[in-house]
């Protein structure tokens, strides 16, 4: 276990919440996400039906992930900046490692993390983590900041879902059976949180 014990929430076969997990370093991570954004700036991205998303995104690792009139995908290079994107800072890698075998995946060496800022009013649709080419792999989800209802269901978008409230700290590893489930979380509420202010961040990391 990384670090002191934490509580463990069961969300399905393969789908776990580790309560507060993240919350010793949020500090840290919150400075490099700083200096993340400092090289490839927080953007609003349009889907391919040319709608804007309500989060703002960038990303760090070997790749990041994109959003346009030309798909959902992943580039070598910030489509802003024309400079491959921040590398993964070694702490944010060792910890999402850390952090997968504490939910029972042994061996996770994520190339991609992703960044959301969420204000309020912001919201994420479910949706599946589909365009990875390694679906073996799991996701590890690290929420910073303001709380927020995650959604969560099955493999199909129709599947019932269940809501958990996401508060600063926590951490959602989703692998195995869970790994392509229907995921989103809910509006996010007007508040001020005193590391993130009026905002909320979560950090996707990946295998691609």
């Amino acid at each position: 276990m990384l670090f002191d014990e934490y509580a463990t929430e069961h969300l399905a076969d393969g789908a776990v919440v580790l309560r507060g997990a993240a919350e010793p370093v949020a500090t840290d991570l919150l400075r490099e996400i700083s200096s993340i954004i400092d090289q490839s700036p927080l953007r609003t991205v349009m889907t391919p039906m040319g709608k804007p998303m309500s989060v703002e995104m960038t990303n760090c690792g070997a790749v990041g992930w994109v959003s346009d009139s030309r798909g959902y995908r992943y580039e070598h290079l910030d489509p802003i900046t024309g400079l491959p994107w921040p590398p993964m800072p070694a702490r944010f890698s060792s910890l999402a490692g850390s952090l997968a075998e504490d939910a029972g995946y042994r061996g996770f060496r994520p190339d991609t993390c992703l960044i959301n800022r969420y204000s309020t009013g912001s919201k994420m649709g479910l949706h599946q983590d589909s365009d990875e080419r390694d679906l073996t792999q799991p996701i590890v989800s690290i929420s910073l900041g303001l709380p927020i209802n995650f959604k969560f269901g099955g493999t199909k978008r129709t599947d019932p879902t269940i809501s958990v409230k996401l508060r600063h700290g926590d951490v959602v590893v989703f692998g195995g059976a869970a790994r392509l489930a229907f995921h989103g979380v809910g509006l996010l509420h007007r508040g001020t949180h005193p590391l993130t202010k009026e905002f909320r961040f979560n950090l996707t990391y990946r295998v691609t």
